[in-house]
Parts: C-alpha cells; structure tokens; sequence
C-alpha cells in the first residue's frame, strides 16, 4: 500500500482506504432498522453500533418533516474503503432515504461519511463556504479533526457532533481504524 497524499515528488498517489461510518437520525425504531439493514446489504457489516440518543434534545430542526421525537445512532462498517467513494455512498443513502419517505417527508436522514487517522468528514448536499464540491450536487464536510488525544470541533460542527458520547464512539471507531492500517501497513 502506498503512503496516502502525495510522494516525495507531489505526483498523486492513492488515498488509504479509511473507516466509513453513517449516522442515522430517526423518529420510529422500525425504520430505523429497514435503513440500517439496507446499509449493511450495500456497505458489508458492522463493527460497532452507538445506542440511540435523543436528536430533538439538542435541536427541533428535524422534529416537523420526520413527524416526532428524533433520534439517532451511529454505525460503523467493518470494511474500510476509498474515501473517493463519498460521493457515490452519499448518492445511495439519499435513495434509501427516498425510499422510506412518506408524501415526501423523510423517515429517515442517512449521513455518512469517513474517519481517518486525523479526522472525520461528512457528506452533505448542502453547499456552505467551508463545503467542498466532490461530485454530482455531493459536497464533503470537515466536521472534526483529531490532535491532541481528543476530536475537536470546528464553528460548523453539527451541535450533536460536539457531544461527549458521540466522541466516545468515534475514538473507538478511530481505534479499531488504527488496529486495522496498522496491519495493511505492516504487510507491505
């Protein structure tokens, strides 16, 4: 496996494949597992699952179009994978969303995105200053950055983001990530 970035020389080189994780906000527990279960058909496994917290006690943002009470969870897939492919997997949970949509009101919103070794970017079809086009109205989002022992929030992190359960999740994803380059990086 290459270094990621770039060689000595600037010339591209391949991205590491890095941990893709989705958080899954919704309002019925029935839903939430048909998503959930369409995921892991399109992106393999699970290896660690957050419990449900309450959404709507940080923020109502959602409360009206999802008809309720809004949760969320946190899923973490086994496989790492391309980070250029936060386009396309952004496209796909778009399409689950749509698909368990009532009289076009979301039941369901899918944010996926991946954590490397310094930080966790999300996708969004959200265009904002801070929000880099990728590809097909798909815009990718630094959410935190990792320094110091501690994922750290940027102005634009989502209130939920910020929240010490939510860190404690993603430090045990970036561990099991970290287990896991380190072993591809020794088989080289």
């Amino acid at each position: 496996m290459q270094k990621e970035g770039a060689d000595k020389m600037g010339n591209a080189v391949h991205f590491e494949p890095e941990k893709l994780i989705c958080a899954v906000l919704f309002t019925e527990q029935e839903t939430a597992d048909i998503a959930v279960s369409r995921l892991k058909a399109a992106f393999g496994e699970t290896d660690l699952e957050s419990d449900a917290y309450s959404f709507s006690a940080i923020s109502p943002y959602y409360d009206a179009e999802m008809g309720g009470v809004v949760y969320r969870k946190m899923l973490s897939f086994s496989e790492c994978r391309d980070p250029a492919e936060l386009a396309a997997i952004k496209t796909l949970t778009n399409s689950i969303e749509q698909s368990l949509a009532d009289a076009g009101n979301r039941r369901v919103n899918l944010d996926p995105g991946f954590v490397s070794p310094g930080r966790l970017s999300l996708a969004t079809t959200k265009n904002a200053g801070h929000r880099i086009p990728l590809s097909e109205g798909i815009y990718a989002e630094l959410t935190l950055f990792y320094a110091r022992g501690a994922w750290n929030p940027f102005p634009w992190t989502y209130m939920d983001f910020k929240l010490p359960q939510v860190h404690a999740f993603l430090t045990q994803v970036r561990k099991i990530y970290m287990q896991q380059r380190k072993h591809w990086l020794s088989s080289d």
